[in-house]
């Protein structure tokens, strides 16, 4: 299954400046998911990170990983038509090479352990082929 904008934007309640997805490019429940963000020089966080040689911050590939994991959650879990609030509970993760303008970040997410109301994901991050990041990500849902 593929994403657009705004089937993502009916499933995790972030929105612009703070939304990290731009499609999800194959989405398989308890399988994978794999999501791009299309990193622009139009984005914020340029403007201060760091002036001069702009570089993603990894918070924000991880809240990418984040994001994309919620929506492979709620695929997974059959939970479609229901309004969640995601809670990050607990992060891992390795940084390998700067992510940059221009660059697309293609995540990988994949399933370590699912619960009823929480999980652990295995996310990577990658640049052209090239790994440039990975988590372990846990996180639990709560219905609204």
């Amino acid at each position: 299954m593929k994403l657009e904008i705004l089937d993502i934007q009916r499933i995790i309640p972030h929105r612009i400046p703070f939304l990290m997805i731009d499609r999800v490019l194959e989405c398989l429940p308890n399988e994978r998911l794999v999501a791009v963000k299309n990193v622009s020089i139009n984005e914020h966080y340029f403007l201060g990170h760091f002036p001069g040689e702009q570089v993603m911050p990894g918070v924000l590939i991880i809240e990418a990983m984040a994001q994309a994991g919620c929506i492979y959650f709620y695929y997974s879990k059959n939970l479609q038509g229901k309004n969640l609030i995601y809670y990050l509970a607990k992060t891992d993760a390795r940084f390998y090479h700067p992510v940059m303008p221009g660059d697309q970040l293609t995540i990988e997410v994949s399933t370590v352990k699912l619960l009823p109301k929480a999980g652990v994901l295995k996310c990577t991050a990658h640049v052209a082929g090239k790994l440039v990041a990975e988590a372990q990500i846990g996180f639990g849902i709560k219905e609204v």
